[in-house]
């Protein structure tokens, strides 16, 4: 049974001992490995011996190979304090594994060994954003069914014949035996002398921490409750260890929480802490040659962690906000302008820097304030919002100044369908899919861009209608009856839809930073302005009934021409922070709210539209002379 695991250990040893060596230069790497297979010692070891004797002789003897392994993955370690007394550890773990000692015995000098090889070469063990098993279901139906089965049981369709066969993931005396980091960097790495490969570069670190979690859950009651033992331990420790150290209740409990953690992810701190070890996994890859690798783990440092605290970190300072955001997008150009590694690194140094700075702030007193709560829930709904309901304001103020009362309709449905829209994307990229922040910058950029150039367009028909006989010809027309109905209820879809999406995710962080504490000022904030956008939406209605139909024309038009240029700019800066388009810094203010930002790219789309706006009403201008012309003719 075990002769081709024999064969294909023997013929795979020289290869991981000759990678072991290759370990020098990244130090990390070396330890995740050396750590690997301490895990898979401490779990796999026990089932091979029982009172000394021997049980399965060839587990017994592949523990002694991959301990020869380990060996030289610890040796080829820098030296450090700690080196030496790994080297004695190892040595020992080894005579006790010659002797035969019990699995227990053997299992907890192993996760002695792991934990003290993790503080020496300071390899994180714990997540920077908590595991959400709900993501690592569809993770594991799309990438381990096939093998271990539906119910993780090894009886996969894809695993009959294999030798080894699957894992029973379902087995928990093994699992016991296994931190949930042990899950997390088998899944990175893969299981040598069997089929299971590494997934590192398919799984990004959040998605297999989130398998690993869903894993864990395959031996876990997770219907328990308790005292948390907090994610450091739970990434860490193994539910052997709580037991012995804690009884059988404790280790229930643990398997329950680690299988299903209390979600931390959306915190100031973890978001801060995932941006900064992202950008040095980032540095870490450039400095290896893969520039592309580097650049999408620059741009998912910034969107899947310190985007989300902008919103709050700008009601304490906003300067910070902008200074941490430009260092960011400046050692982000670096990797795109293939600068050398030393100065991509000290641009990546500095922004830390700035890191450090605003999660000081984030984590001060005044940071969790009920009045800070209050204004940054205030002001996530008031900035996103304003521009989505001055473009329905105007839609809506002209279609009932002109009568249109069936077009009113197309209008509301627009927006009401947004609004479900943006409930369901952001259901299913929390529960059923993976969208990436990337994803999110570039649905907001292009639909930003999408309704520059849709409210430009309405701006320049109004205007061109702003005379009553005008108008009059138009309505004889079937435009407003027909197409023209879809496309305000397109401009109005598009209008709400493109902010709602970043709106729940802005205040899914805020919820989460202000505690339960903090909550009725979350709601109290986003009521007032609701009430406040609601207002606007008045004012426009109610003034624009009380104005000549030539006047309110002319002023809707040169409303929605600014919201264009608005939306020109904040359409760009979503793209580059998508990591579509690249920065280009200039010395120019900064304004967030007319979409107004230091940068040519950005600069440059808002000058094209006024470019675009004198043309389009130059051309307006000239025809309407030709006609006056022509009229006293």
């Amino acid at each position: 049974m075990h002769v081709q695991r024999r064969i294909l250990s023997w013929l795979l040893l020289p290869l991981m001992a000759l990678c072991s060596l290759s370990v020098v230069a990244e130090p990390v790497d070396g330890a995740a490995q050396a750590l690997h297979m301490l895990g898979y010692l401490g779990a796999d070891y026990p089932a091979t011996v029982a009172n000394g004797e021997v049980v399965d002789a060839g587990e017994y003897r592949e523990q002694l190979e991959f301990l020869g392994v380990l060996q030289g993955l610890i040796q080829a370690l820098p030296a450090n304090d700690s080196r030496e007394q790994l080297e004695a550890g190892v040595a020992s773990l080894r005579k006790k594994v010659e002797q035969r000692d019990e699995g227990a015995v053997v299992s907890l000098q192993a996760r002695q060994l792991a934990a003290l090889l993790a503080s020496a070469y300071e390899v994180s063990q714990a997540p920077s954003i908590t595991p959400d098993p709900a993501r690592g279901e569809p993770l594991y139906a799309q990438n381990c069914s096939v093998c271990h089965g539906a119910t993780g049981a090894g009886d996969g369709p894809a695993g009959v014949g294999l030798e080894p066969p699957p894992a029973n993931l379902r087995n928990a005396a093994r699992l016991d035996h296994l931190s949930l980091y042990d899950i997390y960097n088998t899944i990175g790495l893969g299981v040598e002398g069997t089929d299971m490969v590494g997934f590192a570069d398919q799984l990004d670190d959040r998605q297999r921490w989130d398998l690993a979690s869903y894993i864990a859950s395959f031996t876990a009651d997770t219907s328990l409750k308790g005292d948390s033992f907090g994610i450091a331990s739970l990434a860490a420790q193994t539910p052997a260890e709580i037991e012995s150290a804690k009884g059988k209740d404790a280790a229930a409990l643990f398997r329950a929480q680690r299988a299903a953690p209390a979600i931390e992810q959306r915190g100031a701190a973890q978001l801060i802490a995932h941006t900064a070890q992202t950008l040095e996994k980032s540095l870490k890859a450039y400095r290896d040659g893969d520039q592309e690798q580097a650049y999408d783990l620059s741009v998912g440092a910034y969107l899947e962690g310190f985007e989300l605290v902008e919103s709050a970190l700008d009601n304490i300072d906003s300067g910070q906000r902008k200074t941490t955001e430009r260092s960011l997008m400046a050692y982000r150009q670096a990797l795109q302008d293939n600068l050398s590694v030393g100065q991509a690194a000290q641009r990546l140094e500095q922004a830390k820097v700035e890191l450090d700075k605003s999660a000081a702030l984030l984590d001060s007193d005044h940071g969790m304030s009920a009045s800070l709560t209050f204004i940054s829930s205030l002001l996530i709904l008031l900035r996103e919002g304003l521009e989505a309901i001055l473009v329905l304001a105007a839609i809506l103020a002209f279609l009932r100044n002109t009568g249109q009362e069936k077009t009113v309709r197309s209008v509301h449905l627009g927006w009401g369908l947004a609004i479900l829209a943006g409930i369901g994307t952001w259901a299913l990229a929390a529960y059923l899919i993976d969208v990436s922040g990337a994803q999110r910058e570039l649905l907001e950029g292009a639909t930003a861009l999408f309704a520059s150039v849709m409210v430009l367009w309405l701006g320049v028909w109004m205007h061109d209608r702003r005379h009553a006989a005008a108008w009059q010809n138009y309505i004889s027309s079937s435009l407003v009856s027909g197409g023209g109905r879809f496309g305000f209820a397109l401009l109005a879809f598009f209008s709400v839809y493109r902010e709602l999406f970043e709106v729940i995710l802005f205040y899914e962080t805020l919820w989460l930073q202000a505690g339960p504490e903090g909550h009725n000022m979350v709601f109290a904030g986003a009521g007032v302005a609701l009430v406040l956008l609601l207002g606007v939406a008045w004012i426009i209605l109610r003034g624009s009934r009380k104005l000549p139909l030539a006047t309110f024309f002319t002023l809707n038009a040169i409303l929605l021409c600014v919201l264009s240029v608005v939306f020109a700019g904040h359409g760009v800066a979503a793209l580059q922070e998508a990591g579509v388009l690249g920065t280009r810094p200039v010395s120019f203010f900064e304004f967030d709210w007319l979409g107004i930002h230091p940068d040519a790219y950005s600069l440059g789309a808002q000058a094209f539209a006024l470019i675009a706006i004198v043309v389009l009403y130059g051309r307006s201008w000239l025809a309407e002379r030709q006609r006056a012309a022509l009229g006293t003719k």
